[in-house]
């Protein structure tokens, strides 16, 4: 179901989901286009992002294996996920927290 709209952005979809650095740099690549596709992944990779580093500094403070690996799992599914809805040229958003990050980074385009 790949539309001229999310192949048009798949490619600034997709390096979203790689490193902060890369939605860095899927923003400025879709700072001219202004492509909703891309967009709406890149505000999900942001996400995921930042939930990365909030949630591991919260994580941080257990000295427990089980709630540290429970963790990783938890970000790299959403990564994957999030990764794949690019891939296929689809907008789902993330389950739990893509909702609200779509309403939260509202003012990324």
């Amino acid at each position: 179901m790949n539309s001229p709209v999310a192949n048009d952005g798949k490619t600034a979809a997709i390096v979203a989901y790689f490193t902060i650095v890369g939605t860095i740099i899927a923003y400025f690549i879709n700072n001219d286009s202004k492509n909703p596709f891309a967009s709406f992944h890149i505000r999900q990779a942001l996400g995921i992002h930042l939930a990365f580093y909030l949630l591991g500094a919260l994580v941080s403070i257990f000295d427990n294996w089980m709630i540290t690996y429970s963790f990783w799992i938890f970000i790299l599914v959403l990564g994957i996920y999030g990764l794949i809805t690019a891939i296929q040229g689809e907008q789902r958003p993330i389950p739990l927290l893509g909702e609200h990050f779509q309403k939260w980074f509202s003012t990324i385009h």
